[in-house]
């Protein structure tokens, strides 16, 4: 039979089992990274991702994979789509050798916008309501001799219409084909968290760096849609080694969509 021991709890005097005690002990051994860790398996768990769809640098050639809900509920694949041990991000990782979609010669490990709980393609208006994208993110890795990544992106129809995309140290805000059409700062350091926020409305493209408005773009249309995670801007081509460790890789701490019509 196990022993008891008698302690005192705000003035309250109790018989507890040591096994209890043992038990109770234990449990509490674990360092709060473990403990978060056992909470945390899947990057839902700390993204919402209820509206967006995956794809990721694998699969054949011009067919990457491709991960819709409710499949990307519970779903990761280390290392190109992982959650932080600790449950505090989630990581997106692209390599120069990975697999690239039909319309683009670079890989890519990043959301695409949806709708009705995952299951249509959104396709918004610029020239109706109210459309915006907040992403507290930080790029972490670039890819070697062409240090280029994208990190959130306006997309319309066919091709991107705005985005921020880092060349070294130097972050930018693109318009359209020109990409360099804004420099927000050219001594940007790996690993710095920074909130990039997107806002489209009247015709225009409104993009924020850490809530300060640094550029505006003329853009009408009615197939838009938000993308964000790493988009890397090499590949074997321009890129050595041709290998996995030769990546583009961006870390993603919060994502907020919100859409308001008019009237």
């Amino acid at each position: 039979m196990p022993s008891t021991r008698t302690i005192v709890l705000a003035g309250i005097t109790a018989a507890v089992s040591t096994a209890a005690l043992t038990l109770s002990a234990h449990a509490d051994a674990r360092t709060p990274h473990e403990r978060a860790a056992a909470r945390c398996t899947y990057p839902s768990d700390v993204l919402d991702l209820t509206n967006w769809k995956l794809t990721l640098p694998t699969g054949e050639d011009e067919d990457p994979t491709e991960i819709t809900q409710p499949e990307l509920a519970t779903f990761s694949a280390d290392p190109w789509f992982r959650v932080e041990a600790g449950c505090e991000a989630v990581r997106f990782r692209a390599a120069v050798n990975g697999v690239t979609t039909g319309g683009s010669s670079y890989p890519r490990a990043e959301l695409r916008e949806m709708t009705d709980g995952g299951e249509d393609e959104a396709a918004w208006p610029t020239t109706d309501g109210t459309h915006t994208l907040v992403v507290r993110e930080a790029f972490m890795t670039l890819p070697e001799e062409r240090p280029y990544l994208v990190g959130a992106q306006v997309h319309g129809g066919d091709d991107d219409v705005t985005v921020f995309r880092l060349e070294g140290s130097s972050l930018y805000i693109t318009d359209g084909d020109d990409r360099h059409a804004h420099l927000v700062t050219d001594d940007y350091e790996l690993g710095t968290e920074f909130e990039a926020k997107f806002v489209a409305r009247d015709g225009e493209i409104d993009a924020y760096y850490n809530g300060r408005l640094e550029s505006t773009i003329s853009h009408e249309g009615d197939t838009n849609y938000f993308k964000a995670g790493a988009y890397t801007q090499a590949n074997c081509d321009n890129s050595e080694p041709c290998g996995d460790d030769n990546h583009g890789e961006v870390r993603i701490t919060r994502l907020k969509v919100t859409h308001t019509l008019n009237g």
